[in-house]
């Protein structure tokens, strides 16, 4: 990503990759729950749905990661199929506008917008407003986070549970942030330069989750961590601020695996336990 030109930044950034090179890498979703993709207001979706129970299911808001540069509908896949199936949950998948063509606020404007959609929406979804999360890996972790901030601060809507993936939460120059400069997956350069494209003031809580004037009142949350990403010491230190404010956080560590292993099922050894972790937190949260 660091090294990358403006040109090839561009080309890449919402191309998404082959069909058969994505099941290999990134998983597919279970059997048995279906897609419907849809547009809503210029946003396009994907919604999962697992077979028929006859019961208004929980809904879960899903944000992909990809450093606010990269990232499509498809790479949700596997982890969307398994919340929709192991949760018995209606998901809906966003994809958002992504810099530098859409830079901040776009995403957030995004996905607070078709939070609100999916909300107001659950009825005819088959799912329970009532029953509401959110979910994110990486950049999305934070758009998560962000999200349900914005819903606190907006009279909603009520979000019960947020499942964080490694998300970046503007911790700064972390202790994990250096000894894993140049980690797998992601890098302290390819953050740099995200951020450079993403835009936005670090000290903004919309940028930063971490640096919002209070986290009380948000709801319980599920944060998972990478030993070997730069990003872990960001879930750590939002799980301890969430728990200081009085949120109930549970937070799950993976001493082995790198950034963004959620998104590699076929080769990260610990990303089917994390995804139970995950599914079962919200099982706990939702009732």
């Amino acid at each position: 990503m660091s090294t990358a030109t403006p040109e090839q930044i561009a080309r890449r950034s919402g191309a998404g990759a082959p069909e058969l090179m994505a099941s290999i890498l990134l998983g597919s979703r279970p059997k048995g729950v279906t897609v419907a993709d849809r547009t809503v207001e210029g946003i396009r979706l994907r919604i999962y749905k697992p077979a028929e129970s006859g019961t208004a299911r929980p809904l879960i808001v899903y944000f992909h990661g990809g450093g606010f540069v990269y990232g499509d509908l498809r790479g949700g896949d596997w982890m969307c199929g398994t919340v929709a199936k192991g949760l018995d949950a209606i998901v809906v998948s966003v994809e958002y506008r992504l810099a530098p063509k859409h830079p901040f606020p776009a995403g957030v404007d995004d996905c607070f917008a078709m939070l609100i959609w999916a909300a107001h929406h659950a009825r005819e979804l088959g799912a329970d407003a009532d029953r509401l999360g959110v979910m994110g890996e990486s950049a999305g972790g934070n758009l998560a986070a962000v999200a349900a901030l914005m819903a606190r601060d907006n009279g909603g809507p009520r979000i019960r549970h947020q499942a964080l993936l490694y998300p970046a939460t503007g911790a700064g120059e972390t202790e994990s942030r250096r000894a894993n400069a140049d980690a797998y997956i992601l890098t302290a350069a390819d953050m740099a330069t995200f951020g450079e494209l993403y835009g936005g003031d670090v000290d903004d809580w919309r940028v930063s989750p971490l640096k919002a004037e209070s986290l009380a009142g948000l709801p319980a949350t599920t944060v998972i961590v990478g030993g070997h990403d730069p990003l872990h010491d960001d879930g750590v230190n939002y799980a301890d601020a969430l728990r200081e404010a009085g949120v109930g956080v549970q937070l799950i560590e993976y001493p082995a695996m790198p950034h963004g292993f959620l998104n590699f099922p076929r080769f990260a050894r610990d990303a089917d336990t994390a995804m139970t972790a995950v599914v079962n937190a919200q099982r706990s949260a939702f009732g």
